[in-house]
């Protein structure tokens, strides 16, 4: 905002205090002349500080003209003493009217100025009511003790006696005292609150402030004056009455920054204020010990007097007892408004506690408490093992209510069904919202978890009223017991769990309930299968090798057994091959169980004996890992590790995804072929490219897959024939797999399959349960 409002009043009255002073002063003028002008300029002065506030509190509204009216008042005050002093000094011929009634009318303007102050100080964006009443007490009791102290350090030193000299009646003797204990008054107020103000009101309030300080130097002077018994006042002593009152209406005079300030690019210029809540330690410090310094000084004085042999004057006395009393006053104050803070706070902290960990919508436990009691659940559960279930709820089609009825009604639905879930419930179990129109309930007080479940979703079911709207939902959940299918180490784990289950109620039909199992529909449970068979993996327990019979169909010759990984898991039992493999696979660990099976099928097969002593081993290997750095090394190693004949090693290639570099792959083969392994095409016919594949790599043998092993004379018959017939060109020898009869059997060896591998010849199972007695060495662990 430009100054100009505010310089140019301010240079006006600078003026005319100058030229009042300098023309009563020059000697230009006789006695008399030279004291009406210097009354005239005080007198015009007052005046004017009284029109200005009053004529500008017309423009203003709030404490803005609250402060301009007490001010008004005040120096109207003022200004009728100084015509009555005016009267007795130029018409009565009384140079120092004092005690007279023009006392009364100076004594109004600290009365007033007192309440304009605190309503100047007050035009601030702070909390209002009890606070704003008690800070204001504070400061005024801050004053009062300051005043009181400082009083009694002046009297004790010389303003005393000074005034006990002068002063002939008791009636002169408090007046006397009157106008330096006001002026101090109000200069320790002005001070207090230029520290405490916003900076919105501190042009004005400095203004007012310096005026106010003139108007107690003069004060001052003329106390002096009386006290020792003057004759009179010069001019000159009497430039600040002139000054004080042009100050104040320059106070007046100037507006607040009520409007921010723009550039001539109309951008807003924010006025850089600062309020009581952004003060500086070591300023809220000086605030806080204020009072405290003068009142110790005046001890110190005190105790020194009394060391001095001086005594107390009853005045002393009585000023020092009321300082005390006001430091005590302050004291409860402060305290009782500290109480009302602390109270405040805990009620925020209590308020911000449950915002943090509650829903605001269902009044609810939020995702974040849900977390921490289930962690602390699971906790017991690990340690006592104590009962833990989990239900997840999902609303079903809870969209369309959204979209039919509007989202005001949705977050009546969520509230209503929040009220029914806590009824279905027992007190001590958790419910909380997780999600859009996602529940949670943390059940831990053991029994049947699926009783409480069926309770929330026979609930669900009963009608709902939507202002009017008759609206039916149903949910699904999932439910899971901590323990029963396999440890749970973290509280994630467990509610991926439920999660999982919920979908899977889904996918079945909305509205039902599915307990977790590893196994549940569409792999829904692979997560916590993948976490379970890493942890297999790492320390190799609970994994197993079973091997199945490949036999010559026209004697039922074994010839080959196929080495197949196995799974049985400490909690979930056996685990079905295809789900962990697959599960392997997508996390990247198909590595470790091919190299697993690998190395328990060269030792097991380096220990058979007698008609098996020269039967080869099939084992499975990724294709894909073909050609990858290590995997012809991990291979080589195995066998040499187990001393095995290489020829007797036959890797069948499984293809789950694309070969990524099929000539790559054909190197490999080869350079492992020259070695002595042999290699097969697992699943022929059902790969991506399997004839590119049957034509780029040199392999041994071919597996024809179970789905063309049907003997129905159809496509299948025919497919196989030609599959047959490319593979004997190319000397390849091919293996039926999943033969399970005898019709199978026959129709096989009739289209010049040589070798087959089904259930007709024996399940997978444990090497000592397929081998034949003596294919085993008799000192080997095998057996």
């Amino acid at each position: 905002m430009s100054r100009r409002p505010v310089s140019v009043p301010l240079a006006v009255a600078v003026a005319g205090v100058f030229g009042a002073v300098g023309l009563g002063s020059s000697g230009l003028l006789g006695p008399w002349w030279s004291l009406f002008v210097d009354d005239l300029a005080q007198f015009s002065a007052g005046l004017a500080a009284t029109l200005t506030c009053w004529l500008t509190a017309r423009r203003h509204t709030g404490a803005q003209r609250r402060w301009r009216l007490w001010m008004g008042a005040g120096t109207c005050g003022w200004t009728i003493g100084q015509f009555i002093w005016s009267w007795y000094q130029l018409f009565r011929d009384d140079a120092l009217p004092s005690p007279s009634l023009a006392d009364a009318g100076y004594l109004t303007l600290p009365v007033f100025a007192l309440p304009a102050l605190i309503a100047l100080a007050a035009d601030r964006p702070v909390e209002g009511g009890p606070r704003r009443l008690a800070a204001q007490l504070v400061m005024v009791l801050d004053g009062l003790i300051v005043v009181g102290a400082l009083f009694v350090l002046t009297w004790a030193t010389s303003l005393g006696a000074v005034v006990r000299a002068g002063a002939a009646t008791q009636f002169a003797y408090t007046v006397a005292i009157a106008y330096p204990v006001t002026d101090l008054l109000l200069t320790v107020i002005v001070i207090l609150l230029l520290a405490r103000s916003a900076a919105v009101n501190r042009r004005q309030l400095s203004i007012l402030g310096v005026g106010l300080f003139c108007l107690s130097f003069s004060d001052s002077v003329f106390a002096y004056l009386v006290a020792a018994g003057a004759d009179h006042m010069p001019p000159l002593a009497d430039a600040g009455f002139i000054a004080g009152q042009a100050l104040v209406a320059v106070a007046a005079a100037t507006p607040t920054r009520e409007t921010p300030a723009t550039t001539a690019t109309g951008k807003t210029l924010q006025p850089r204020e600062s309020t009581d809540g952004e003060a500086r330690p070591h300023h809220r410090w000086a605030h806080l010990l204020l009072p405290y310094v003068p009142v110790a000084g005046t001890g110190v004085l005190f105790m020194i007097q009394l060391a001095q042999g001086r005594r107390l004057d009853g005045f002393e006395i009585a000023v020092e007892t009321a300082v005390i009393s006001l430091l005590i006053i302050r004291q409860a104050v402060t305290l009782v408004e500290n109480a009302v803070l602390l109270d405040r706070l805990s009620d925020s902290q209590a308020r911000l506690s449950h915002q943090a960990f509650h829903d605001g919508l269902t009044e609810l436990s939020n995702r974040v408490l849900f977390q921490d009691r289930l962690d602390h659940a699971l906790a017991l559960h690990h340690r006592d093992a104590r009962p833990l279930a989990v239900l997840f709820l999902d609303l079903d089609d809870f969209k369309a209510v959204n979209d039919r009825y509007g989202h005001h009604a949705g977050d009546r639905l969520l509230r209503l069904v929040a009220d029914r879930l806590r009824g279905a419930v027992r007190e001590g179990d958790t419910i909380a919202r997780v999600g859009g129109d996602e529940f949670a309930v943390l059940l831990e007080g053991g029994g049947d978890p699926g009783v409480p479940a069926d309770r929330i979703m026979a609930a669900l079911r009963e009608p709902f009223d939507l202002d009017g709207a008759t609206v039916t939902v149903a949910a699904s959940v999932g439910l899971v017991e901590a323990g029963t299918h396999g440890p749970v180490h973290t509280a994630d784990m467990l509610l991926r769990r439920a999660d999982a289950a919920m979908y899977a109620g889904k996918r079945q039909g909305k509205g039902t309930l599915v307990r977790y199992r590893v196994d549940l529909p569409d792999g829904t449970g692979s997560s916590d299968l993948a976490e379970m068979l890493a942890d297999t993996l790492r320390d190799g327990r609970g994994l197993d090798v079973h091997y199945q019979p490949i036999v010559r169909l026209n004697d039922g010759t074994v010839v080959a057994v196929e080495a197949l990984a196995r799974w049985t898991h400490p909690s979930l039992g056996p685990v079905s091959a295809d789900m962990f493999i697959a599960t392997a696979e997508e996390i990247g660990l198909i590595r470790l169980v091919d190299d697993f099976v690998l190395d328990r099928a060269c030792r097991d097969a380096a220990a058979f004996r007698g008609p098996w002593a020269s039967i080869a081993v099939h084992v499975n290997t990724s294709a894909a890992r073909l050609g990858r750095p290590g995997h012809e090394e991990t291979v080589r190693a195995a066998v040499l590790r187990h001393g095995l004949t290489p020829h007797r090693l036959l890797l069948e290639l499984t293809e789950t995804a694309p070969l990524p570099d099929l000539s790559a792959a054909a190197g490999a083969v080869r350079r492992l072929g020259r070695f002595g392994v042999r290699f097969a095409l697992d699943d022929f016919g059902t790969g991506y490219n399997a004839l590119a594949q049957l034509h780029a790599i040199p392999v041994d043998e071919v597996k024809l897959d179970r789905s063309f092993t049907v003997a129905d004379g159809g496509r299948s018959e025919a497919i196989c024939r030609s599959i047959v017939s490319i593979c004997t060109g190319m000397g390849v020898t091919v293996v039926a797999e999943g033969i399970e009869t005898d019709r199978q059997e026959a129709a096989m060896a009739a289209l010049g399959c040589r070798y087959g591998q089904g259930h007709r010849y024996g399940l997978a199972g444990p090497l000592h349960e397929v081998a034949p007695p003596g294919a085993l060495d008799p000192e080997s662990t095998l057996v």
